[in-house]
């Protein structure tokens, strides 16, 4: 039996299925962040919180096994990202194992929460960078990990131009891209936080606050002037799989814009709401 009785959770309703009990916690939790809150107490709080791991039965994506760097980690259906097409001739929907992530105060589609491109799947990664038309790329994981590629781009020099390299700062690199299809150019910034290990926290807390804290102004500064100029898309976000890390780098953006706004931090609604998305 899952108890909610400290999580601050609304009543749960009539309900028939363990998931059911998940999505309604998931939906109704909430606690601020209190001062006095100790470390073991607030693990305890974060470890009742259901995973919401989607079943291969419940995604309606055939071949996406071969698209899946893990088998066990799918996109939640309902937030999936789906391509389109990208040709002049409509053509089938493609599969890419990324979903749509709200950001502080629900803001839809803020972030998309993706896994680490593969040697085959590295196309659809810069085709969804085109089609949400994304100006931000976050990436926390390092080039290779327990033998394993987490990043490839080389197959895709003649669409992505690297203008400049401004070197590492604060423990981050921020790399500035063209994205080019047919005669349309677009710029990209991109940002590689590589000493975070897997299964760990960063090396320095400072510096994952620092990156947290130039990725949000440079989103800000990428608002555009007047509703007829098209918007920047959501920040995609990524490590190995899509779910740690990423969903750790997301989390700490929204809760620091909390805290700025409002001086207090629910995590655990935060979580929730990240686990209801990915």
């Amino acid at each position: 039996l899952l108890d909610v009785s400290n999580l601050g959770a609304e009543s749960v309703c009539s309900v028939t299925t363990p998931k059911e009990v998940w999505l309604q916690l998931l939906h109704t939790s909430s606690r601020a962040l209190a001062h006095a809150l100790t470390s073991k107490t607030f693990c305890f709080h974060l470890q009742k919180i259901p995973p919401n791991f989607v079943s291969a039965a419940e995604l309606d994506a055939p071949g996406h096994m071969m698209k899946d760097r893990y088998k066990t980690i799918l996109p939640n259906p309902e937030t999936r990202v789906i391509l389109k097409s990208l040709e002049e001739e409509p053509g089938p929907d493609r599969y890419i194992n990324a979903n749509y992530v709200r950001g502080y105060r629900g803001a839809a589609r803020a972030f998309i929460a993706t896994q680490g491109p593969m040697l085959h799947t590295v196309g659809d990664f810069w085709d969804m960078v085109w089609q949400e038309r994304s100006s931000i790329i976050v990436m926390v994981t390092k080039l290779k990990e327990n033998n394993e590629v987490r990043r490839f781009d080389e197959e895709r020099q003649d669409e992505i131009q690297r203008d400049q390299d401004e070197g590492q700062t604060n423990g981050f690199i921020i790399t500035d891209l063209q994205v080019q299809l047919n005669s349309e150019r677009r710029p990209v910034r991109h940002y590689w936080f590589s000493s975070w290990p897997d299964h760990h926290i960063p090396e320095c807390i400072a510096s994952l606050l620092k990156l947290v804290e130039e990725v949000e102004t440079q989103r800000k500064s990428l608002q555009p002037i007047t509703d007829a100029v098209p918007g920047n898309g959501p920040i995609i976000v990524h490590c190995s799989a899509g779910i740690g890390r990423t969903g750790c780098f997301i989390a700490s953006s929204i809760c620091c814009q909390q805290l700025r706004e409002t001086g207090h931090v629910d995590i655990l609604e935060t979580v929730c709401q990240l686990r209801l998305d990915r």
